[in-house]
């Protein structure tokens, strides 16, 4: 009993943690930057800097915001280079912030896609989720995004979930926070490119 209290105040700490991480966005951006469509990309791949891929589906249908505004960061190489900064083990791996630290992004914001802000997204946060990391504010979302090592349902409704990883992929995910904790060093993202 002592361990699932000592566990689930973990998880609540790390939940607050996510709250700020994901801030350092100055404007919002607005809620949809093109046309009909732009965002119709269902699939992309993180390819890691040892040549080991990540490979996600993306779920426009649940948060098209969220999705394009990714789609758009991939097209631009946003991400090439950039590590997965924060590994919570057990938790998620976080990534895409350009300062490394958990502060930056991409100098604007979106509308944050989770029912806590009025937007329908019914995507769990169990393991193999993709969602955006942000602050305090509900819109604060940029280009931060992490990945659910295991189930954290307890984020339902308060972040924009927006796709999986694919079972295989996880194995890849699970290596890179064996990495870390093995050498302590940041994971670097070589390239993430939409498939399609």
């Amino acid at each position: 009993m002592k361990t699932s209290t000592i566990k689930r105040a973990a998880l609540c700490a790390m939940a607050a943690m996510l709250l700020w991480a994901g801030a350092g966005c100055t404007k919002t951006k607005p809620e949809s930057g093109g046309k009909e469509g732009d965002a119709h990309m269902s699939k992309a791949t993180i390819t890691m800097e040892d040549g080991q891929q990540i490979h996600l589906e993306l779920d426009a249908g649940q948060a098209p915001i969220t999705v394009e505004n990714f789609v758009k960061l991939v097209e631009d190489e946003f991400y090439n280079g950039l590590t997965f900064h924060r590994i919570e083990p057990g938790f998620v791996i976080q990534g895409g912030d350009p300062d490394g630290n958990g502060m930056g992004g991409p100098g604007y914001a979106i509308k944050g896609e989770f029912t806590a802000n009025g937007v329908d997204n019914t995507i769990s946060h169990e393991r193999g989720v993709i969602s955006m990391a942000r602050s305090q504010a509900y819109d604060s979302a940029g280009s931060q995004f992490f990945i659910t090592l295991d189930d954290a349902t307890f984020l339902d409704g308060q972040y924009a979930a927006f796709g999986t990883v694919d079972e295989e992929s996880m194995k890849v995910v699970d290596a890179v926070v064996e990495q870390y904790l093995k050498d302590g060093k940041t994971p670097v993202m070589k390239s993430i490119t939409i498939d399609d």
